[in-house]
């Protein structure tokens, strides 16, 4: 079911201004990105769900003018930390303390560990390493998407430093990554829409090691 839905979806070109994602669908989009996977549980990204029209309008012109930004019903922003801080890392630490009920000697070790080092690496090494994170729920929510019928057009294709000063996120301790519009496929003008979908075989693709 789900490699059908993965065949089935995009890179939507065009979209239906008119036609708006359901709450509901969005929500288990978004949903989909928060229970991704992330190194050492740090979850050090956000996402923006940005639905307010006169800010996707401000988007666009810095995001090459696609037109997907405004059409979509929602525009999803990924947004990674700037930096890993001692307060960020312990506070994913305690949250799981919190949520478990119990410490566990390993696991405070553990949080040890990763104070002694990401704090002392430079701004941006951390942030790329966030950055990279984010990835992981980009392609989780572009899958959820696929799976509940959604259109939806990953982009980098924008200035990372403009998007960030549209949505005040430096003040947050966040840079933007990648943007991800949800809607639907109009029905006419998307040139991609019925072009056969194209990757590399198997065989070009896998290496398998026995």
């Amino acid at each position: 079911m789900l490699l059908e839905k993965l065949n089935w979806r995009y890179a939507t070109k065009k979209m239906d201004p008119a036609k708006s994602v359901p709450e509901d669908k969005v929500e288990r989009i978004v949903e989909a990105a928060r229970l991704a996977p992330t190194s050492s549980g740090l979850q050090p990204f956000q996402v923006l769900v940005v639905t307010n029209k006169e800010i996707r309008e401000k988007i666009r012109p810095v995001a090459w003018d696609q037109a997907q930004i405004t059409d979509c019903s929602h525009l999803l922003v990924f947004a990674a930390w700037d930096n890993y801080t001692v307060e960020r890392i312990n506070m994913m630490f305690d949250l799981v303390n919190d949520e478990r009920g119990f410490k566990n000697e390993g696991w405070e070790a553990y949080r040890q560990k990763l104070l002694a080092a990401y704090p002392n690496r430079p701004a941006e090494q951390n942030f790329e390493h966030a950055a990279r994170q984010s990835y992981i729920a980009l392609g989780l929510a572009c899958a959820a998407a696929a799976f509940e019928g959604v259109d939806a057009t990953p982009m980098e294709g924008f200035d990372p430093a403009a998007v960030d000063e549209i949505l005040g996120l430096r003040e947050k301790g966040l840079r933007s990554v990648t943007i991800l519009p949800l809607g639907y496929r109009a029905a006419e003008g998307d040139w991609l829409v019925n072009l056969k979908k194209v990757r590399r075989s198997r065989d070009n693709f896998v290496i398998d090691v026995k």
